[in-house]
């Protein structure tokens, strides 16, 4: 039977987004938007958000200590601190940050800085939700990636909690990419580029930067009318 109850929610954009003073500590401004968050998430996850740094401005280095989350760089260059040790990121980085681990994020460059947040939680936390026991393990160690020269990442061995694989797709224009799985929700951001997004009954046109979310238990196709890019995160939901 399919796990989809109601119609998926409607593709989201950073246009409205809220201006966010110190985040983490850092001083300066910080773009920020929620696309979608528990109320509208069949998994374990906390949010699916955006995020944005003018020239020069930092994203706070803080501990995490009940979360999974990546930061997916969408344009732009920085440094990705992970445990006080900076990375050079640029459009396509991907960074895992697991309990345990101390990351911030830093624009270097002279354009606006924008990466996208998902945030899950891990087993342990779900269990002390819950009030149920969980075995404890040692922390594992974070992860950088470049998603243009490693496409698709398999996340489990790094996360323990919903979020599996993380995927960029270069899209062009008449081909039809086809989302969808019955235990499995698909959070996508166009990040370039203009599609058809198509569920059964709706469809709607997008137009990079959005977001949107495939339920699990539904299927979606989506068909570029401009060659661009997607990135895709698989999010595992708990089976009833």
């Amino acid at each position: 039977m399919s796990l989809l109850t109601q119609a998926p929610p409607r593709p989201r954009t950073p246009a409205g987004h809220a201006t966010v003073l110190g985040v983490h500590g850092a001083e300066g401004k910080t773009g920020w938007k929620a696309f979608y968050t528990r109320r509208e998430l069949a998994s374990p996850t906390e949010a699916v958000e955006w995020a944005s740094l003018p020239p020069g401005a930092v994203s706070g280095e803080h501990r995490h200590t009940r979360t999974e989350e990546i930061y997916l760089i969408l344009d732009g260059t920085g440094e990705f601190f992970l445990n006080g040790t900076p990375h050079p990121v640029r459009r396509g980085t991907l960074a895992l940050t697991t309990p345990g681990n101390v990351h911030g994020l830093r624009n270097s460059g002279d354009t606006t800085l924008n990466w996208w947040v998902i945030e899950t939680l891990t087993p342990r936390t779900q269990n002390a939700l819950t009030g149920t026991s969980h075995t404890e393990t040692a922390p594992m160690p974070a992860q950088i990636f470049d998603l243009n020269t490693t496409p698709r990442v398999d996340t489990q061995g790094t996360f323990d909690g919903p979020l599996t694989a993380v995927e960029r797709h270069t899209t062009t224009s008449g081909e039809t990419i086809t989302l969808g799985h019955e235990s499995t929700e698909i959070a996508g951001f166009l990040n370039q580029g203009t599609a058809e997004l198509s569920f059964p009954g709706s469809s709607a046109r997008i137009e990079a930067p959005a977001s949107f979310l495939v339920p699990a238990g539904t299927t979606a196709t989506l068909t570029p009318q401009s060659d661009g890019e997607l990135f895709t995160v698989e999010l595992k939901i708990s089976q009833p």
